[in-house]
């Protein structure tokens, strides 16, 4: 899988995780521990998409 195929699955992973999200606030009695979990995997997402997106360091020369 390439990078940018890679970048592109867990883009739309986290937009359904967002989506998930919304649709259990919208209950009366949501369930906290799921929505937990969920924000808690949708952060993870968003940290794996910044790592792919950061610019690799190039090593400066003295």
């Amino acid at each position: 899988m390439s990078i940018d195929a890679h970048l592109t699955s867990l883009e739309n992973k986290h937009r359904a995780i967002e989506h998930e999200i919304a649709q259990e606030l919208t209950h009366p009695n949501a369930d906290t521990v799921k929505l937990q979990a969920l924000k808690r995997k949708k952060l993870q997402l968003k940290d794996s998409i910044s790592r792919i997106k950061q610019p690799k360091a190039t090593p400066s020369v003295h």
